[in-house]
């Protein structure tokens, strides 16, 4: 089944994947409030808290005390520490950003002893519902990978690959974009698209199909890849997965799709042992529920894989 709304992966979910997040600054009532939300939805069987215990201890409701365990911290560094610790030792399954800063949370990840890294780059993914598209969309890097190089792009189509194999597609269809279909030196984002699209038709991405150099429209609009007649190509139209050259290029069309096109959106850090979730303090509580359904679909489509 191929899911096209968060609600149907909320319920594709449901009884199927329990989550037991590592949360580093656990004193952030919006980080609480969505792991409540979450309990009461089946999605977390327990969580590792860690920050300010006082102040953890006053966020978590009775009934939920018994499931969550509180590990004492006094900086942010150190509760980013003792969560990816809790993940190591196998208590924990997905990494949540709390109330600490980011430097010190993607430190304690990538740390060369004690990190969580299992692939050569982090990348963010944000997925995206919104009102002028009957399905799921994705972008990425839109927030950790500044100017991906073409080594970099490949790192980042497959780090995406199990989240999207969790919402039922397969292969996952991914538009490199830039300005133009046409290759030329000068513009490297058309050459490392095209190969890209090159080592895709080698098979070289296994569950993941790649072409471009595509405009975005191209990407997208099945008559604007037919008007530039692009309409056998296998992605053009009809992509899963928007890859940008640039952080920018990235960060803008989401926030773009946000602000204009009243598009619910969640992000997720992938790349990693686990599902790593790295929200803005701009963040809801909706987002940061959203994001644990991410959790959770990396987590069917990686044991999916196995």
């Amino acid at each position: 089944m191929v899911i096209r709304s968060f609600a149907e992966l909320a319920a594709s979910l449901a009884g199927r994947v329990q989550l037991r997040p590592a949360v580093a600054g656990a004193e952030d009532p919006a980080v609480m409030e969505a792991l409540v939300a979450a309990a009461a939805q089946g999605l977390i069987a327990g969580a590792v808290l860690t920050g300010d215990a006082e102040a953890i201890g006053a966020l978590i409701p009775a009934h939920l005390a018994g499931q969550f365990q509180i590990e004492p911290a006094h900086t942010a560094a150190e509760a980013a520490g003792l969560a990816v610790a809790a993940i190591r030792a196998g208590r924990a399954d997905v990494l949540v950003k709390g109330q600490v800063d980011s430097a010190a949370y993607l430190r304690a990840v990538v740390a060369r002893d004690g990190g969580l890294r299992a692939s050569e780059v982090l990348s963010n993914l944000t997925l995206a519902e919104m009102p002028s598209l009957p399905r799921l969309l994705g972008a990425t890097d839109n927030g950790i990978v500044p100017l991906p190089t073409l080594a970099q792009k490949r790192a980042i189509i497959l780090n995406a690959v199990p989240l999207f194999q969790g919402l039922g597609i397969a292969p996952l269809r991914v538009a490199a974009i830039a300005a133009s279909e046409k290759v030329t030196a000068t513009q490297p984002a058309t050459t490392d698209a095209a190969a890209l699209a090159e080592e895709s038709r080698a098979g070289g991405f296994g569950q993941a199909v790649v072409d471009g150099p595509f405009g975005y429209d191209v990407a997208l609009s099945a008559a604007a890849a037919a008007k530039k007649g692009l309409a056998a190509s296998p992605v053009a139209g009809q992509a899963d997965l928007i890859l940008f050259p640039s952080i920018e290029a990235g960060n803008a069309t989401v926030k773009a799709w946000k602000l204009h096109g009243q598009a619910r959106t969640a992000s997720i850090v992938l790349g990693a042992t686990v599902p790593v979730l790295l929200n803005s303090r701009a963040d809801g509580v909706e987002q940061r529920q959203l994001g644990l359904l991410l959790a959770a679909a990396v987590k069917a489509g990686q044991a999916g894989r196995r």
